[in-house]
């Protein structure tokens, strides 16, 4: 029985990637979900975080939101925001990080603004290091 299942990221202009994958880890609001062949069904958005694809080789992509949807082993992601590590420039890095600073410390933010926020910083500075 194969242990494989397609992924599918794809951006409002274009498909990012579509691929075989062993496992998949995205950043819900639940939390990290992994999913594997034959997952139960499921829809659910995404928060700011690191989507792990896993076959023979680990690819890696920045998001910060969108939808993600499975059944029948395909995984959709529907987000406007995924940039792959391989390819992220260390100076939007940091201009992202220090924009997604300003707007945690801008007090017309709101409590959820600010959750989604943090996780923006984390994930960042986790990329960063």
């Amino acid at each position: 029985m194969s242990e494989i299942f397609t992924v599918e990221i794809i951006s409002p202009d274009q498909t990012i990637l579509k691929q075989e994958a062993n496992e998949v880890t995205i950043p819900s609001y639940e939390g990290q979900m992994g999913i594997l062949n034959n997952h139960i069904p499921l829809i659910t958005f995404l928060r700011p975080g690191i989507i792990t694809i896993k076959t023979s080789i680990e690819k890696k992509f920045y998001v910060e939101e969108g939808t993600v949807e499975f059944s029948n082993n395909n995984l959709l992601i529907l987000t406007s925001t995924a940039k792959d590590l391989a390819n992220f420039d260390k100076i939007l890095l940091n201009d992202l990080l220090q924009k997604a600073e300003s707007q945690l410390n801008n007090k017309d933010s709101t409590d959820k603004d600010r959750y989604v926020i943090s996780y923006k910083i984390e994930t960042l500075r986790e990329i960063i290091r």
